[in-house]
């Protein structure tokens, strides 16, 4: 077995703690990883806090990992010790289904095994993720990370940035078309980014006026602020496609009166409590749909990180030590970051 640490939690209302367990000696297909850099995904929290319920403890959060391969199974040819690479939030599926082999492994039919909280296949357990100094991921499910990129900066495009490039990317959002962004935090800074690199007009959705001047920054045309009536009214009919990352319960029909015939909007963050059932006849009338979409397969990610090499493009972070972990669940829950934490594990040190 490997010894691994990190922090964890042990229960819903305990703050993250250094913790100590082990990891699988790597297998024939694994990749051994040493974790440089981990991004802190809103969803780290809400699991760690068992707001989505199932949460099994000791959990041990983390799936934008940036590392080095220290070691490679026998079998594994695409990678090399030293190399830099990712994990993102799949570490295995069941690579049978109609999905998986489709090469949509986040919809595997049998359920993807999640960097964290998943079943461990081989020694059995949790899978514990990245806010730790190691991990070993099956070779199809690790990430080629681009020497030209920033590793840290890289870190949050394993999550967040699939997560907004997966529904640009099928419903084929390019030169010409009108796209709209509802929110900008870890999620809505990568879609404008990506949505400007593929050279969409671009327009920001936010209720915060301060935000104007980053996202301009960032590629956006427009900036709306979307408790503005007038504001809204202007936009009517006018967009091809709405990303919408606001992960918290609000009213989508404001937002689907703004896309023109046969528009879509899709919805990428999950909220803790359902949104209001919209209009059905602001769909009917206009052809338009609403529809949702869950991270991004592996091929997708590895495009994804190859696009944002040639194109220069790299998260918005705030760097912090491991011991600051629980310090910045808080600041989140008050959007105190620009725009998404990533945690240096050089400060990792194992428990005493």
């Amino acid at each position: 077995m490997l010894k691994s640490f990190g922090y964890a939690a042990t229960s819903a209302t305990t703050p993250l703690a250094p913790h100590e367990f082990v990891r699988r000696d790597p297998g024939a297909d694994d990749v051994q990883i040493e974790i440089e850099y981990c991004g802190v995904c809103h969803s780290d929290l809400h699991a760690a806090r068992n707001e989505w319920g199932g949460t099994v403890y000791p959990s041990l959060p983390g799936h934008e990992i940036i590392g080095r391969v220290t070691s490679i199974g026998k079998d594994v040819t695409r990678f090399k010790v030293g190399q830099r690479v990712g994990v993102g939030c799949m570490v295995d599926s069941c690579q049978s289904c109609a999905s998986c082999n489709e090469g949509d492994e986040q919809y595997c039919e049998k359920g993807f095994t999640g960097t964290y909280g998943g079943v461990e296949k081989v020694i059995g357990g949790r899978t514990f993720g990245g806010y730790s100094n190691n991990i070993v991921v099956k070779d199809k499910f690790v990430l080629r990370i681009p020497e030209s990129l920033d590793a840290a900066g890289a870190a949050p495009l394993l999550c967040a940035g699939v997560t907004t490039w997966s529904p640009l990317h099928h419903w084929k959002i390019g030169k010409g078309h009108k796209v709209g962004v509802v929110g900008l935090g870890g999620l809505g800074h990568m879609a404008i980014k990506f949505a400007h690199a593929l050279g969409a007009h671009v327009t920001l959705f936010t209720t915060s006026p301060g935000k104007e001047e980053d996202a301009k920054r960032m590629g956006a045309d427009v900036v709306v602020i979307s408790k503005d009536k007038d504001q809204m009214k202007a936009c009517k009919n006018s967009l091809d496609f709405i990303i919408n990352t606001v992960a918290a319960s609000h009213n989508l029909d404001a937002f689907l009166g703004l896309l023109k015939r046969d528009g879509n909007m899709t919805l990428v963050g999950v909220p803790e409590h359902p949104h209001p059932s919209p209009s059905v006849a602001n769909l009917v009338y206009k052809r338009r749909s609403l529809s949702g979409s869950l991270i991004g397969s592996i091929a997708e990610t590895q495009e994804m990180l190859d696009f944002c090499a040639e194109h220069k493009i790299v998260s918005d972070i705030e760097i912090i030590p491991i011991q600051k972990i629980n310090e910045a669940y808080e600041r989140m829950l008050k959007s105190d970051v620009k725009y998404r934490f990533v945690i240096d594990m050089a400060t990792l040190k194992p428990a005493a």
